[in-house]
């Protein structure tokens, strides 16, 4: 089963008809990690807007662990995890209030989530920043609680919208081994976008390079730099 189907999927605004997502189709196997790689603007976070049921596409389908994006919006929503560009966390709560109300948000039980909250503290590292409030953290600090909440509730699949943006070069690789840690440990589905090529190779099995609302090439990151010759 595919965690991701994705066909012929379009977005096109009113007005001035502007396609942001035009006509793409793309699938993901359970427990891959995959990116859409691309410049701003080539229609990367739209397309994850729409398989996170916050926008509504034009035409096309898409489903998400066979859940349609537009007919089961609550069942899709209750199989995914989102960190999003920006920040969301609450700078006057501490990493461990965080976490604690978004799992109550998703409904788990209070031994439960005490036993989550802990083993996803330690998979990034913040075990000992937990009781800290946010607006302590370093800006490396933040995004790795982002993650953390992201997976919090143990998402079937995990969308992170450019996760190393503005990090320093020392911050940005710890990010990535988290990531994959997470995929190795938890077998989660992650779907990424970036804007760097060397993100989607230290990362991904398959990356679809997207521009100007299209998949232009889908392969594996060594198959991809081959044909570009990089």
């Amino acid at each position: 089963m595919w965690a991701i189907e994705v066909r012929d999927l379009t977005k096109r605004y009113r007005g001035n008809g502007f396609a942001a997502v035009d006509h793409v189709s793309f699938s993901v196997e359970n427990g891959e990690i995959f990116a859409l790689l691309g410049p701003n603007g080539a229609g990367k976070t739209t397309t994850i807007k729409i398989l996170t049921t916050l926008l509504k596409p034009t035409s096309g389908t898409a489903k998400i662990a066979g859940f349609d994006v537009s007919k089961d919006k609550d069942s899709v929503r209750r199989s995914i995890g989102i960190v999003f560009q920006e920040p969301s966390l609450d700078w006057r709560l501490t990493g461990r209030e965080n976490l604690d109300f978004h799992a109550r948000i998703y409904g788990i039980g209070r031994r439960e989530r005490e036993e989550r909250i802990e083993e996803v503290l330690k998979l990034v590292e913040l075990e000992d920043k937990a009781d800290v409030v946010v607006d302590k953290y370093s800006g490396g600090m933040k995004r790795s609680l982002e993650l953390a909440r992201g997976f919090i509730h143990s998402p079937k699949v995990l969308f992170l919208d450019e996760p190393t943006l503005g990090l320093d070069t020392h911050t940005r690789r710890r990010i990535w081994d988290y990531i994959r840690e997470l995929n190795d440990k938890e077998g989660v589905t992650i779907v990424l976008t970036t804007h760097h090529m060397e993100e989607a190779d230290y990362l991904c099995e398959r990356v679809g390079i997207m521009d100007q609302g299209k998949i232009i090439a889908l392969d594996t990151p060594k198959n991809l730099k081959d044909l570009i010759g990089s």
